[in-house]
């Protein structure tokens, strides 16, 4: 299988994120079921370089939806978005110093998804 970098390397070779990328990603990240701190990462990168560009809907799902996954079916704080779920988000959602469409929807997502929606992230919104 190709590492997380080697799948990054192919799809933004474009620039932008088609749907058969996103089938793509989704065979990869959810092959065990679950969507890890590393696969996280990874998905806000990719969001970060395609931002703003002409991506496929289905990135925007995706994303929302495996963040989401991330965030709220863990072991941890399940259904709730704990102090370092919050701090992790802020800091992925304003690395490149904007809250784009994608970022958008994730937060509303959570915002209704989760038990609580703390200040910082509400702040994002």
């Amino acid at each position: 299988m190709a590492t997380l970098d080697e799948l990054k390397k192919d799809l933004l070779a474009d620039g932008v994120i088609d749907a058969a990328e996103v089938a793509k990603l989704k065979e990869v990240l959810y092959a065990d079921g679950v969507i890890d701190k590393e696969e996280a990462d990874f998905l806000f990168e990719l969001n970060d370089a395609v931002s703003g560009k002409e991506n496929a809907p289905e990135w925007s799902e995706f994303f929302t939806q495996a963040i989401c996954d991330f965030l709220l079916k863990d072991e941890d704080s399940p259904g709730e978005i704990d102090a370092d779920e919050e701090a992790w988000l802020i800091a992925k959602v304003n690395n490149d110093g904007q809250v784009d469409e994608a970022e958008k929807a994730l937060l509303k997502a959570i915002k209704a998804q989760a038990k609580s929606f703390p200040a910082g992230l509400e702040a994002l919104l």
